[in-house]
């Protein structure tokens, strides 16, 4: 005798198969976060390498000015890293709360729109030509940076201050398009490729900002070298302006008791920027003594440039 067999209603299997298919409430919320966490960190990282090089040769560029490099000023690589560390962090602060504030007011356009904007932005990114257009325009506009530092270095006064014109935000973003909107849309084909591009867009994103920095690095300096005084941006860069008044071994006062600034300390020599004089020397810390040590500029009258003494 063989054992009856019972078929599957088809209404049974079809639920079945949406019950096996529905993902747990739970689990959807762990993948939307760790997906969240892999796309910033795919942006964050690149853009931070990046940003950590270009303000190295910021750091270079801007002791070039006192005619120095930053190792005989007694800045190695895990000082400068320490240092920087207060310029990126404010800046991935500041980042972050602009992140929440666009993802509260994208929240909040949704619910206003009752979900149509939440679903025009998933038909755009379904788009890939879209995406890549916008990537591209991105990218382009990250190199408005390195395009203003090469023309800063090429102007006849480098001292001059130059500005952005919505024009030339214009220019380097359709630039932008053209050269990589191709290339973007090839690599949003595969996985491998758009997580690719979020390295791509990040790391221009760094290079673009890393210039922005480095230029305004280079002014700062030129302000210190011609008034002997700091910018907001030098200090939270960690450009120290360390001034004190110089003694010998003995005690006996040096340079008149001038003001010097102290621009750091290496293999047992100080780095010297004689405002007064507008010229930089290093001196033996065996045989010099720093006195009345301070990190603001001394009081100077009103309109004071240095080299006063070497007109």
């Amino acid at each position: 005798m063989t054992s009856p067999s019972y078929a599957a209603h088809p209404a049974d299997t079809h639920i079945s198969d949406l019950a096996s298919e529905a993902p747990e409430p739970e689990a959807e919320e762990k993948v939307g976060v760790i997906d969240l966490l892999e796309k910033a960190g795919s942006v964050l990282v690149p853009l931070g390498v990046t940003l950590y090089a270009l303000l190295y040769m910021g750091y270079q560029a801007m002791y070039a000015i006192f005619g120095i490099t930053p190792e005989q000023a007694g800045i190695d690589q895990a000082v400068l890293l320490g240092r920087l560390l207060g310029t990126i962090l404010p800046l991935l602060i500041l980042g972050a709360i602009a992140l929440g504030l666009a993802v509260s007011l994208g929240w909040l356009l949704n619910v206003i729109t009752r979900g149509w904007a939440g679903r025009i932005v998933q038909k755009v990114r379904r788009q890939p030509w879209i995406v890549a257009v916008i990537a591209a325009a991105w990218a382009g506009a990250s190199y408005l940076g390195f395009m203003y530092f090469m023309t800063a270095l090429s102007g006849d006064d480098p001292t001059a201050k130059i500005s952005v014109e919505a024009g030339d935000v214009l220019l380097a973003a359709g630039l932008g398009v053209v050269a990589y909107v191709v290339p973007f849309r090839l690599l949003r084909r595969k996985p491998v490729g758009r997580a690719g591009l979020k390295v791509l867009v990040g790391a221009l994103t760094g290079i673009g900002l890393g210039y922005v920095l480095m230029i305004q690095m280079i002014y700062g300096a030129i302000n210190v070298l011609e008034k002997g005084e700091s910018t907001a941006l030098l200090d939270a860069v960690g450009f120290q302006t360390q001034w004190a008044k110089l003694q010998d071994s003995s005690g006996k006062p040096l340079y008149d008791s001038r003001w010097m600034m102290v621009l750091g300390e290496h293999e047992g020599g100080y780095a010297i920027y004689d405002c007064d004089r507008a010229l930089t020397f290093r001196k033996f810390s065996e045989s010099t003594i720093l006195t009345e040590v301070q990190m603001f500029p001394p009081d100077r009258e009103k309109g004071f440039t240095c080299g006063s003494l070497a007109e």
